[in-house]
């Protein structure tokens, strides 16, 4: 596929992204739109084929051989359907075949968000070279996946890795997927928000209340800003030493917006993982940032594609 392209879809709770992308990671075409994640399926849908649409009529659409997906889950590979915590419209929702028809009937490739991410991040970032790794997505949301024996891992059903609903508070806060003390629950960007804003921290005279907004509040050293993100610290170290422990990853990388707070969410992690991962095959595990930058999803699902596709040519399919 050295002269083919695949078409990468992203699709989250806040933005669905597209491009071409040749078998060298490299982006040609970019497309996007907001998602309009509280209305119907059908309109949430719409979106998506709007980027679609403008990556058909690039002149280089004549080279795509297949298109990868990466969304925000759970997915289910094997039916195509998609049911992401946190676009409501979207219950078993058929993407793949949705996809599949709006793009003239190339082959589909979908997998979890997460699990894009990792793609991208050992075929390219900071877990490339460990046959073993965790990688993480810290948004709006909690997702990852996993690479082991060096190979992509994602699982049955494309969900493999999805530490953002492992529960490491059992008596926590209700979380939207039907748990309680998820991961994603206390390290998520909104929820580090909620939590310093229910602590008593307040924005600055530009009335920003996000994550990011919090981390700034950190690094000057308000102290409910810095509770708030070590909370949040504490619940991916759990997560990652469990990880770790159930499968032997020797690195956990974290992206998303989350993961450019810098300092303020990596030195408290590195230190409470050093307090959960005590066992001595995980006591070498060491926590990375993500280098792909928001482009991790669309070069990871494209990965995907262009992975399931030699495959396929391999077996003579």
């Amino acid at each position: 596929m050295h002269t083919d392209l695949v078409a990468a879809l992203d699709i989250g709770g806040t933005k669905i992204a597209g491009a071409l992308v040749d078998g060298h990671g490299r982006i040609l075409l970019r497309a996007q739109r907001a998602t309009p994640a509280q209305e119907d399926g059908d309109t949430v849908m719409g979106a998506v084929e709007d980027v679609i649409r403008e990556l058909t009529v690039s002149p280089h659409w004549g080279r795509v051989r297949a298109v990868g997906i990466g969304s925000a889950g759970p997915v289910d590979a094997v039916t195509g359907s998609v049911s992401p915590v946190n676009i409501p419209g979207w219950r078993e929702y058929p993407l793949v075949e949705r996809v599949r028809a709006a793009t003239g009937g190339l082959p589909v490739e979908l997998i979890g968000d997460g699990v894009a991410i990792t793609a991208a991040e050992h075929w390219q970032g900071a877990a490339r070279g460990h046959d073993n790794a965790l990688c993480m997505v810290v948004s709006t949301g909690v997702g990852g996946g996993l690479v082991l024996g060096g190979r992509l891992h994602p699982g049955p059903t494309g969900n493999a890795g999805h530490i953002g609903h492992i529960s490491v508070d059992l008596d926590g806060d209700p979380c939207p997927c039907g748990s309680r003390g998820c991961v994603e629950r206390i390290a998520s960007g909104p929820n580090i928000a909620r939590r310093a804003l229910e602590g008593g921290w307040r924005p600055g005279p530009d009335g920003d209340t996000s994550a990011a907004a919090v981390a700034a509040a950190a690094r000057l050293g308000d102290p409910v800003a810095v509770a708030s993100f070590e909370r949040a610290a504490q619940a991916l170290a759990a997560g990652i030493a469990a990880t770790a422990t159930l499968v032997e990853i020797d690195i956990a990388v974290i992206g998303g917006g989350v993961g450019k707070a810098g300092d303020v969410l990596f030195t408290p992690l590195r230190k409470a993982l050093a307090q959960y991962a005590t066992l001595s095959f995980v006591q070498r595990l060491t926590v990375a940032p993500a280098l792909m930058g928001t482009d991790a999803g669309l070069v990871g699902a494209a990965a995907a594609a262009i992975t399931k596709k030699t495959n396929e040519t391999a077996a003579g399919v």
